[in-house]
């Protein structure tokens, strides 16, 4: 059945998609295998597989099975092709939309481009290209949950909101609720989040594999547990940044170059979100180059002109107006 389902989707479809992978590689993992093996114990049994009709009856089988499969999957192309999503392509990304009923996907569109929830066809597009499962998710017994969770247990405000949150983070829609979303909300508000709804791309990480080991890696700094969790409190964007890539190159610049005390990033774990190289770097080697150490918030957070201008001012003023000008920025950056 599978030789015969690829044949079909080389003769049919494979001219109109030249840069489609070579479809052999397509898995099936949802079609049964028509195969048996007779009992050659059985004298009377062999002779039965062996006979004219039985060989008949089973490749009538085997040719109307495979002609419905393949209507199915040319009404599923046709109508996916005229919502503008590549059907080859996405079921080489995610073979188990080949098994899925279209009376199943068109609900699933259905539902998500009409109101309530009334996606443009663009944004669902764009859905469906970064989560494909959307469409091959039982939608009363799964999508539907997911979106009632949203609303009602992570208090995210509107049809609005819920939309840009999605946008945001369309693979929540392949999370489940009970073993995913809800699990994860609750370990946020364990640590003092308690405005998820601002933060809804959190609920799809992992808390065992994403959110605790950050939180650990801040532990082995030397800060206590509840300094840690303040840090992520204040700036749950944090949550989102690599460890390797981002934390530990960040951290050593901050201590050996800049020859700072890591308890700074305590009170501005912000520092995290700034680009090493086109912020901090700079911004360090223009301020050292003057003789000046700025606060952290003052040094990065300022735009470009700004930052010069408090740069010069610092320089051509005396002590006291120096202080006074690095406040009133600080001040400034706290609004």
């Amino acid at each position: 059945m599978q030789q015969e389902a690829l044949s079909f989707f080389s003769s049919s479809f494979l001219s109109l998609h030249r840069s489609f992978p070579t479809l052999s590689r397509i898995r099936f993992h949802q079609f049964p295998a028509l195969s048996f093996k007779p009992n050659t114990s059985s004298s009377s049994s062999s002779s039965l597989f062996k006979s004219p009709d039985f060989t008949n009856f089973t490749s009538t089988s085997t040719t109307t099975t495979t002609e419905t499969l393949e209507s199915s999957i040319h009404e599923k192309l046709i109508y996916l092709d005229s919502l503008g999503i590549d059907f080859l392509t996405l079921i080489n990304r995610h073979p188990p939309l080949l098994s899925t009923a279209l009376s199943a996907v068109k609900s699933v569109v259905d539902y998500m481009t009409t109101p309530p929830i009334n996606f443009t066809l663009q944004d669902f597009r764009r859905l469906v290209s970064m989560c494909p499962e959307l469409l091959t998710s039982p939608l009363n017994s799964h999508t539907i949950p997911v979106i009632t969770f949203l609303l009602r247990e992570v208090g995210v405000d509107s049809i609005f909101d819920l939309r840009q949150a999605l946008r945001r983070r369309p693979r929540l829609l392949a999370c489940s609720v009970d073993h995913q979303l809800r699990p994860t909300l609750y370990f946020l508000q364990r640590i003092g989040i308690l405005d998820p709804h601002k933060h809804t791309y959190l609920l799809s990480c992992s808390v065992e594999q994403k959110l605790v080991p950050r939180i650990d890696y801040f532990e082995k700094l030397g800060f206590s547990r509840r300094s840690a969790a303040a840090m992520f409190r204040r700036f749950p964007q944090l949550f989102n940044y690599s460890i390797a890539e981002n934390y530990e190159p960040k951290l050593n610049y901050l201590m050996v170059e800049m020859g700072r005390d890591v308890r700074e990033i305590l009170e501005f774990p912000q520092y995290f979100s700034f680009s090493l190289e086109n912020r901090i770097k700079p911004r360090h080697q223009a301020c050292a180059a003057k003789g000046v150490r700025f606060p952290l918030p003052v040094m990065l957070k300022t735009n470009e002109a700004g930052f010069r201008d408090t740069l010069e001012v610092c320089c051509d003023s005396s002590p006291p107006l120096k202080t006074s000008r690095l406040v009133t920025v600080q001040k400034s950056l706290d609004l």
